[in-house]
């Protein structure tokens, strides 16, 4: 019968003109022309300005210099140090991610009140505009009448301006932003636990540390690290929050350097070496993660 069907219908697509093929072909066909005008065009063409000294604000003659860019970057102490408050930024800002959005997860995965609308108030900072976010909480550590240093009691304590602690500033702000998409994902995780579980373990008279790490964690550790890999590859190309919030050095990521190299001192070839180097260490990261998924979902 099925078959029958499936004939009936190609028959009537045909007689209409439109086989199974074309009416795919019009889904694919669009989408793979977007790719390659937006996406793959661009990636090829700043792929070979990377080999050049191009600056987009002059007309000169564009030169050949190879490796040179990537050269003159690697040995830059400066790019090394912006890299290092990249890395520094996004340790504190995923893994405090990771433990506000996995700990708002545990204490929702269970029967309270009115949990629905508890969820979905705290899904609100993941829905707002990065600059909305970035001006509100400058406006909150404002040493003169920002709420967190009346909170604290810390007087006129001036958190962006501040070379220890505005990297810290920031990342708070980015973790109050994406702990609920942490947290969403891992709810998810946690209602595919199946109850028998939990029950054999109470069964056994099992503790709530033991029930946890050999239970709850091993089981939502893949949908934890598909997590972890998006929010690292968001946090390592973050560039709204800390360029809105502070212009401290300390908060100078890579990104912002970026920026700079590319839309202020006009080193379009420089910029365009830079940016594939931050493209491979993000693969390279990513890599990692997929390596260690897999070996999780194989136990």
């Amino acid at each position: 019968m099925a078959g029958l069907a499936r004939l009936e219908g190609d028959t009537r697509a045909a007689a209409r003109g439109w086989s199974d093929l074309t009416i795919r072909n019009v889904f694919i066909l669009p989408t793979i022309a977007f790719l390659i005008i937006f996406n793959i065009f661009p990636l090829i063409y700043s792929l070979g300005y990377s080999f050049t000294d191009f600056r987009a604000s002059v007309n000169d003659p564009v030169n050949f210099v190879g490796l040179q860019n990537y050269r003159e970057l690697l040995n830059d102490p400066n790019i090394w140090r912006n890299f290092t408050v990249t890395a520094q930024y996004v340790i504190v800002s995923v893994g405090g991610q990771v433990i506000v959005g996995f700990g708002l997860a545990l204490l929702l995965n269970r029967k309270i009140p009115f949990k629905g609308l508890i969820t979905t108030l705290l899904l609100l900072p993941m829905m707002m505009s990065m600059a909305v976010v970035g001006l509100f909480w400058k406006l909150l550590y404002d040493p003169s009448w920002g709420i967190i240093n009346y909170g604290l009691g810390l007087g006129s304590f001036d958190w962006l301006s501040n070379p220890d602690m505005a990297l810290y500033a920031v990342a708070i702000t980015d973790i109050w932003m994406w702990a609920p998409f942490v947290m969403l994902l891992s709810l998810a995780g946690l209602s595919a636990v199946p109850s028998h579980l939990y029950e054999a373990a109470a069964i056994d008279r099992a503790g709530t540390w033991y029930t946890f790490t050999r239970i709850t964690l091993p089981l939502v550790a893949p949908i934890l690290i598909i997590a972890i890999i998006f929010r690292t590859m968001e946090a390592f190309k973050s560039f709204d929050l800390p360029f809105i919030m502070s212009g401290q050095p300390t908060t100078e990521m890579i990104s912002i350097r970026l920026y700079k190299m590319a839309f202020q001192e006009w080193q379009t070839g420089r910029s365009s070496a830079l940016a594939y180097i931050v493209l491979i260490v993000v693969l390279a990261i990513t890599n990692i993660y997929v390596k260690y998924l897999n070996k999780v979902k194989e136990r």
